[in-house]
C-alpha cells in the first residue's frame, strides 16, 4: 500500500522548488488568492512548518488516544517582524533541513502505525490519511508567494 505520508514529502518538495526562486524576493508582500492576508518568503516557510508541526501532534495524540493540542495559533492572519526579513541563501538552506525534516517525521510516523491505522475511524477527528491529504495543501502557502 502507498503510504499517505510519501505524499507530503511530495508537497515539501513543491514548496521547496517554489522557495528556491524567493532568493530575487524584492521585499513586496504577495497578497493571497482570497485577498485576505499578505505573504513573504518566510511567513510562507513559517507556515508550512507550522502546519507540518500541528498535524504531526494531532497524529501523535489520536493514535496515542489523548485528546489533541487546542489550536491556539495566529496563523496566516498575523505577519510577524521576522517576516520581513530578506530570503538568503542560508535561510532556503535551513527551510529545506527544516521542512524536508518535518514531512519526512510524517512519513516515518504514518509508516510505523501501519495500513491499518491509515484509515481506522477517529471519532469526530480525520483519519490518518484524512490528515495527509490535508497536509498536501501545505502547497498553497508557498504557491502564495510565487515563482519569482
Amino acid at each position: 500500500m502507498d503510504n499517505p505520508g510519501t505524499h507530503v514529502e511530495h508537497a515539501v518538495e513543491h514548496c521547496l522548488e517554489v522557495a528556491a526562486t524567493w532568493l530575487a524576493w524584492d521585499g513586496r508582500p504577495a497578497v493571497s488568492e482570497d485577498g485576505d492576508r499578505v505573504y513573504t518568503p518566510h511567513k510562507a516557510v513559517r507556515r508550512i512548518a507550522d502546519h507540518l508541526v500541528d498535524h504531526l501532534a494531532e497524529v501523535e495524540s489520536l493514535l496515542a488516544g489523548v485528546p489533541t493540542e487546542p489550536d491556539h495559533w495566529h496563523g496566516s492572519l498575523v505577519t510577524v517582524d521576522a517576516d520581513w526579513s530578506r530570503f538568503s541563501e542560508l535561510d532556503l538552506d535551513e527551510a529545506r533541513q527544516r521542512l524536508r525534516r518535518l514531512g519526512r517525521t510524517f512519513a516515518l510516523r504514518l509508516a510505523a502505525a501501519g495500513p491499518d491505522e491509515w484509515d481506522a475511524p477517529r471519532g469526530e477527528s480525520w483519519t490518518l490519511r484524512e490528515i495527509a491529504d490535508h497536509l498536501t495543501g501545505i502547497r498553497w502557502y508557498a504557491d502564495q508567494v510565487g515563482r519569482l
